[in-house]
């Protein structure tokens, strides 16, 4: 896809403009500070990415209660005994994280040339405290909350589609399994912004892959 065939960029926001594994990590280091206990950030981001799409993957729940659960299940899985009334540490700390020290240069040089959108599993509030990050507007914003699904379901992508109309879009995400799949399955130019260099399957190619969103921005001749 070239840049002159689009005119909507919708980005997965925690991963690909926010360091979420920072914030994270620094959440569950904190919290476990309190008991006098060490965690190693590794273990931590491999038990939350094992624990949070089970979680997402049942019954509809905000995701304020999906990051207790997951809080809890890997607190469990790292040998903390975390009591339960204590899991909303990490959906507290989620306004703190902040975003990739490429992302606002590069969401400025996108946005004098795209309109914006954001495809996030996260609730409404949520992602209302992270945009004040960002110094740039969104056009098109679909949460989890909205569409009461999680990525990798088909709903954030269906629903983007149709709110876009008229305007062609293209996807950019880190997330190989919630947002490089879906958008591959239902033809929608993807871009991955593999920042932890991953390989991808041969069965679902993005369109692109860059390293992070200043590459993005260069690709598209921002």
């Amino acid at each position: 896809m070239m840049a002159e065939q689009i005119d909507i960029i919708t980005f997965d926001c925690y991963g690909t403009l926010i360091d979420w594994e920072a914030g994270i990590i620094a959440a569950f280091q904190a919290e476990a500070d309190k008991d006098g206990i060490e965690l190693n950030g590794d273990q931590i981001i491999e038990a939350y990415a094992i624990a949070e799409p089970v979680i997402e993957s049942g019954a509809y729940a905000s995701y304020r209660e999906v990051l207790g659960a997951t809080a809890l299940r890997v607190a469990t899985k790292l040998g903390w005994d975390l009591a339960p009334e204590r899991g909303t540490f990490l959906a507290t700390s989620l306004p703190t994280w902040r975003p990739f020290p490429d992302t606002n240069p590069a969401l400025e040089r996108l946005a004098r040339r795209y309109q914006l959108g954001i495809l996030s599993n996260v609730d409404d509030e949520l992602l209302t405290a992270t945009r004040l990050y960002f110094p740039v507007d969104f056009d098109l914003i679909v949460t989890a909350q909205q569409v009461r699904s999680y990525k990798p379901g088909h709903a954030h992508f269906t629903e983007g589609l149709g709110r876009a109309g008229n305007r062609r879009l293209l996807h950019a995400a880190q997330s190989y399994f919630h947002d490089v799949v879906p958008a591959c399955e239902l033809q929608i130019p993807v871009v991955w912004v593999n920042r932890k260099g991953e390989i991808a399957a041969a069965d679902h190619l993005p369109t692109h892959e860059v390293r992070n969103l200043t590459d993005l921005a260069n690709l598209l001749g921002a």
